[in-house]
């Protein structure tokens, strides 16, 4: 492909995604970002943190739920203007989504014979337009911190066994639990000294953010960590996780929590496993991808803006379409890729108002749209392809002109 047509096809994407997030708007205003500053100007005052509460129309009243390492390190915010944060978060987050993506699309095109730059130059943008990109802008989510720390140590420390492997999971779960699922796929791929690491630091870090604040600390682990109705319904639809399908099925009931708890443990078991062995195989990125949509299912509360995990998965099967030679894998594989990427572009809360009040799930095509992340997930983790062969060039420090001159294409 000429390089004038790859520079035509990486401009019309970019601005087609620019001309569709301008006219998305900012929905929220930076909803969560503001209760993040909120927080800690309250906290900085000298109140109990977990004491906190904002009022919204859907749940009621939001409070604080990190746990106390992140307030440590959010501290600051309570010192800085509302509209510098607000930057700070922007420029922070797009350098996240640049860099995690870079991560995941170099190798894919060293191993196509294809420039870097045109792979990122295609991939970056579809990942700002996702819903999942989308809400975490508008409501100003921390949650690119925790993926650019989780794939920064999956993808580039634990493969080349640096002393460093399981820091970053380590703080990534200090910083939010639901990363901790990534300590039980390093254990369950036997990677036991990462596993070991990211353990001792979570524990460091919450160790070190008692010592900092022990009342708020003994509060946040004793009684907040065990009330999700402080982090919102779980019966509302941006709540994609296998509580939340179950919880919108059952109404106007309560869901058993008994058959909650049996799905997560057959769900986390089967999927962990995959994961395991994708890892084994030395398809890292398979097996955080499988890891993280686990977490997704199984965390009571995933709302949309956290499931990023679907973006890795979306990169295998892309990169496994384009190595079958033979056409119905290959269609069947890159078609899920596209379907996926629908069901995440027009998301599950984006353009439907399911209202205020718990909602049930009356009809078949209610129940798929309203649990679309859910299924897709379960799809995802039964079928994502573990990619054998898979030559990654981090590994071995090469880049796009350390390839033969006549395999770079453009």
């Amino acid at each position: 492909m000429p390089k004038a047509i790859r520079i035509a096809t990486v401009t019309a994407i970019a601005a087609a995604v620019a001309a569709f997030l301008a006219w998305y708007g900012n929905r929220h205003d930076f909803f969560d970002l503001r209760i993040y500053v909120s927080a800690m100007r309250w906290w900085a005052d000298g109140h109990p943190l977990y004491d906190y509460a904002q009022p919204d129309r859907v749940q009621g009243e939001l409070y604080f739920t990190y746990p106390p390492f992140a307030a440590a390190l959010l501290r600051p915010l309570a010192e800085i203007p509302m509209g510098a944060t607000i930057v700070i978060f922007l420029i922070g987050t797009a350098a996240a989504i640049g860099v995690t993506t870079w991560w995941l699309v170099h190798p894919v095109a060293l191993r196509h014979r294809q420039p870097p730059w045109f792979f990122a130059g295609i991939a970056v943008p579809l990942v700002f337009v996702i819903e999942p990109t989308r809400e975490t802008f508008t409501f100003g989510q921390i949650n690119m911190l925790l993926v650019v720390l989780i794939l920064g140590d999956l993808l580039l420390l634990v493969p080349r066994n640096s002393r460093w492997a399981g820091v970053g999971v380590g703080l990534a779960t200090a910083l939010k639990l639901y990363p901790g699922i990534f300590i039980i796929y390093l254990l369950a791929a036997r990677r036991w000294r990462a596993a070991i690491t990211a353990s001792a630091v979570a524990a460091g870090a919450t160790l070190l953010a008692a010592a900092m604040a022990p009342r708020d600390s003994w509060q946040f682990w004793t009684h907040e960590l065990w009330s999700t109705e402080r982090v919102g319904r779980t019966d509302y639809t941006g709540n994609q996780s296998l509580l939340g399908m179950i919880g919108r099925a059952a109404l106007p009931g309560e869901p058993s929590r008994l058959v909650w708890f049996g799905l997560v443990v057959l769900i986390a078991a089967y999927g962990i496993r995959r994961a395991a062995q994708a890892a084994r195989a030395g398809d890292e990125v398979a097996g955080l991808a499988l890891a993280g949509l686990v977490g997704a299912l199984a965390s009571p509360i995933s709302w949309t803006h956290h499931v990023y995990w679907f973006v890795p998965a979306f990169v295998v099967l892309v990169d496994a379409g384009l190595r079958e030679r033979d056409l119905r894998p290959r269609l069947a594989l890159l078609g899920l890729a596209a379907a996926g990427f629908l069901v995440l572009l027009r998301g599950v809360v984006s353009f439907d108002d399911w209202g205020i009040a718990p909602l049930p799930t009356d009809t078949l095509d209610e129940f798929v749209r309203r649990n679309a992340y859910a299924l897709l997930a379960l799809v995802l983790i039964a079928v994502l392809p573990v990619r054998t062969g898979v030559l990654d060039y981090r590994r071995r420090g090469a880049k796009w002109t350390d390839l033969p001159s006549h395999a770079r294409v453009g």
